[in-house]
């Protein structure tokens, strides 16, 4: 029996799974828990004109390696050590370095897409959906972008209505059913954060007696 715990994160654009996954681990030593997020495994782009990558879909399954990630989990399960990937959003490419990642008991895959792909949601113990409404989201996208990341405005927008809002409705959304818990209000939601934290320590107790 497995001694790791793995759980997964998912929910639109902006619904606060990084605060969520946050709150959750918030009680537990950072030597116990490791956070991976799914932006790290944006295929790279290096081959693409600048103008090309600016041009892909990051909201489209297609955009994510999910066979790199799911063997990376699968390691990390088993106790041993992997090198996770390190994006740069502002080129579109991995950066030549890595994030050297070893054993943790618990393990939160976080990202728009972390129950998608039908092989990591089988490693999952924990599924969880971050429902948010769509006004809020959009708001935290705008913000994220244009500060982090050196978007325009203007450019935030048209990425939204041509990417973001279709992919949300036709991959994101569609995954809320395979989730245990659906958590509304994100982290803000007190009740559900106690809860699965509850959980986590009932399932550590139980594979570590």
């Amino acid at each position: 029996m497995k001694k790791t715990i793995l759980i997964g994160i998912a929910g639109g654009t902006g619904s606060g799974k990084t605060s969520v996954a946050n709150a959750i681990l918030a009680e537990f030593s950072p030597s116990e828990v490791v956070l991976i997020q799914q932006d790290s495994y944006y295929h790279d782009l290096k081959h693409l004109h600048i103008d090309e990558r600016a041009a892909v879909n990051f909201d489209h399954p297609d955009a994510v390696d999910f066979n790199e990630m799911g063997n990376d989990l699968q390691s990390l399960i088993a106790g041993q050590t992997v090198q996770i990937p390190i994006y740069d959003f502002n080129t579109h490419t991995r950066t030549d370095e890595t994030l050297s990642v070893g054993n943790h008991h618990i393990i939160v895959l976080e990202g728009i897409l972390a129950l998608f792909d039908e092989k990591i949601r089988n490693m999952m113990d924990i599924k969880l959906y971050v429902d948010t409404p769509d006004d809020i989201r959009i708001i935290r996208r705008i913000k994220r972008d244009i500060n982090k990341r050196s978007r325009t405005f203007e450019s935030v927008i048209e990425q939204y209505y041509s990417t973001v809002r279709p992919m949300h409705q036709q991959f994101v959304e569609p995954s809320k059913k395979y989730a245990d818990v659906i958590i509304p209000e994100g982290a803000h939601n007190k009740v559900a954060i106690d809860i699965i934290r509850t959980k986590i320590v009932s399932i550590l107790l139980e594979r570590n007696q």
